[in-house]
């Protein structure tokens, strides 16, 4: 297959701690992304600085990285406060961080590299190529892009482009939605989302009649692009990134390990080096889900309900059976795919609800006791699982995968002193100047005593033992081997280097006009400041958080995700005239919110009104 031109493969794990940073490094994550104590666009996941640098440590042995999430908007009162943090962060170790205020470029901070996050909204190649003049090292693309559109990012820029593989999917282009803001005063650009997207809504026309009542009509279905890995590496996309910072550790080694079975099995050289032992299978079906989606990764315009899942924000799971007959708390399944275990999750669709419910017992073959009788349960109700007690609990074990260095060795006479030395040409050396013959064959025990490793990452695959019927006591040859361990560790340490701040062009040009709106989000002087001096000479807004927006309403969401095209009702098509053309959003206690459509661009533009109507 065709790699990404000069990159290795990273996969990219989310952490919400420390512990899920190195679950995920040692199920098979190149690197993760995880939030300090503040400026964290999850709020929720919020680390100190020590546990970063423990994370670090654990990720470095394997040559793995750690990148921290700085990646909201910074008030001007908190310029200096962050440019401390910053300082600490490289103090511990981090290797990158991955930001959205461009004020930051003006902070006096280290040398440490900048990811721009997806938060910047990097929809087109000019941006692109913008932010990696300003020094950006690896650029966040959104989640909205064909592979048309990466071959279009990747033949603008040459530094690495991450994208994202598997996870949740915001329904807004993101960075550039204020629907928690506005609706709720919660800033998802300072880690705040208050999820407006997962509500249910009525569809209204302009008058108010209602056309569907009480559905989830911008709750995106989660991605997965597990089978499109090679597709998208071809595409141009060097790091592959797992959305969830808020997930458990059983999500993070459930999903990490799918997906690196998957880069294994394609053989693409990775940034991290080490082999994985799993004790489980990985299905990523089995962990929490809205159903999957490629999103747009294959089409600008994806068919007929195959982005959104209006029944339910929660995590539905697969049919796993449907009713038989129902007695109290006995219930009688039929068609049942495979056996269920006590614990485990099921759920049903009542109406425009989801009712969920726990196996009490199971008794085969297809029998169910409940702790309670469930409401609305009657035979013929299709019956899902989004819960596997006994997934969960192989998930929920300390040694679900073990991730070591393999070294082939070789231990050989040099003079005096006994050598042991690893492919990679790292030694280390002891004198013995008096070999004596052994009255026995001592290879097995030398291979055995070379072999201990203990808690050190190398794992011994091979010995190539070139010191014949030479006896060596046991002591000396741990004696050697320590020291080797010890060397080894050092010298992969020092070969570890972390990459540098990249220089900011002068001569950078912003590539869209002479001022800015509300939308570039700027939140400080130094943000602006950094505006100013790339191009832009005409009035900056500042960001919604700073100043509320004049006007009589306000673009909160701009989503290449299409309601029309959702429900078969495309302008461009026939199906268009089944709907009104006007339409909003109506959720209780809350202002509607007005649908525009955008078929020039392919775009849909939630607005909401700021002044009554």
């Amino acid at each position: 297959m065709c790699q990404t031109r000069q990159y290795s493969i990273e996969l990219l794990a989310p952490a919400r701690n420390a512990s899920v940073a190195m679950a995920a490094i040692s199920h098979g994550a190149d690197a993760v992304y995880i939030g300090a104590s503040s400026h964290g666009a999850r709020a929720a996941a919020a680390n100190t600085v020590s546990d970063i640098a423990a994370a670090c440590d654990y990720a470095h042995r394997y040559g793995a990285r750690v990148y921290v999430t700085l990646n909201t908007l910074v008030y001007e009162h908190e310029l200096r406060s962050v440019e401390r943090l910053i300082g600490e962060l490289y103090r511990a170790g981090v290797d990158a961080l991955i930001v959205q205020d461009l004020g930051l470029l003006r902070l006096d901070i280290p040398p440490i590299a900048l990811h721009a996050s997806t938060q910047c909204d990097i929809r087109t190649p000019a941006k692109a190529r913008f932010l990696q003049e300003l020094g950006f090292s690896q650029l966040v693309l959104p989640r909205e892009l064909t592979l048309d559109e990466i071959r279009q990012m990747r033949a603008a820029v040459s530094v690495p482009l991450e994208a994202f593989v598997h996870g949740a999917l915001c329904v807004s282009y993101s960075g550039d939605c204020r629907a928690s803001l506005m609706c709720g005063g919660r800033s998802a650009n300072r880690g705040e989302c208050a999820q407006i997207c997962r509500l249910p809504y009525d569809l209204t026309d302009s008058a108010g009649k209602i056309i569907m009542k009480e559905r989830h009509l911008l709750s995106l279905r989660d991605l997965n692009r597990l089978d499109s890995l090679a597709e998208m590496i071809d595409a141009g996309v060097s790091s592959l990134k797992i959305e969830g910072r808020l997930k458990d550790e059983a999500y993070v080694k459930n999903v990490v390990s799918a997906y690196d079975r998957e880069l294994r099995r394609l053989g693409v050289e990775r940034t991290s080096d080490g082999t994985i032992e799993r004790t489980f299978t990985p299905d990523v079906a089995l962990s929490f889900n809205r159903g999957f989606t490629r999103h747009f990764l294959s089409t600008p315009m994806p068919s007929k309900g195959s982005l959104a899942g209006f029944e339910s924000p929660k995590s539905l799971g697969p049919e796993v059976a449907s009713v038989a007959t129902v007695n109290g708390k006995r219930v009688t399944l039929a068609g049942l795919r495979g056996p269920l275990a006590n614990g485990d999750g099921l759920n049903f669709s009542q109406g425009n609800t989801t009712v969920g419910f726990r196996v009490n017992r199971f008794e085969p073959p297809a029998t169910i006791f409940l702790a309670e009788s469930v409401g609305g349960l009657k035979p013929g109700t299709i019956l899902r699982r989004n819960f596997s007690k006994a997934f969960a609990d192989i998930l929920a074990g300390n040694s679900t995968a073990t991730r070591y260095v393999g070294l082939n060795l070789t231990l050989r006479r040099a003079g005096d002193s006994l050598i042991l030395e690893s492919d990679s040409r790292t030694a280390a050396s002891i004198s013995f100047p008096e070999p004596q013959r052994a009255k026995t064959p001592q290879a097995d025990s030398r291979r055995r005593v070379i072999g201990k490793l203990g808690d050190t990452v190398y794992r011994q695959e091979s010995l190539d033992d070139r010191l014949g019927d030479e006896f060596v006591p046991a002591s000396v040859l741990t004696s050697l081997r320590r020291e080797f361990v010890k060397t080894l560790d050092c010298s992969r340490a020092c070969g570890f280097k972390r990459p540098l701040r990249a220089a900011e062009k002068a001569d950078a040009c912003w590539p869209e006009g002479e001022s800015l709106t509300f939308h570039a989000n700027v939140a400080n002087s130094l943000a602006e400041q950094v505006y100013r001096e790339h191009g832009v000479s005409g009035p900056i807004e500042p960001a919604p958080e700073v100043a509320a927006p004049e006007g009589d309403e306000i673009e909160v969401m701009t989503t290449r995700y299409c309601l029309r095209r959702e429900l078969g009702a495309c302008l461009k098509t026939a199906g268009g005239r089944t709907l009104p053309t006007d339409l909003r959003l109506q959720s209780p206690g809350k202002p509607a919110m007005i649908l525009r459509f955008d078929c020039a661009e392919c775009r849909m533009r939630v607005i909401l009104p700021t002044k009554r109507q």
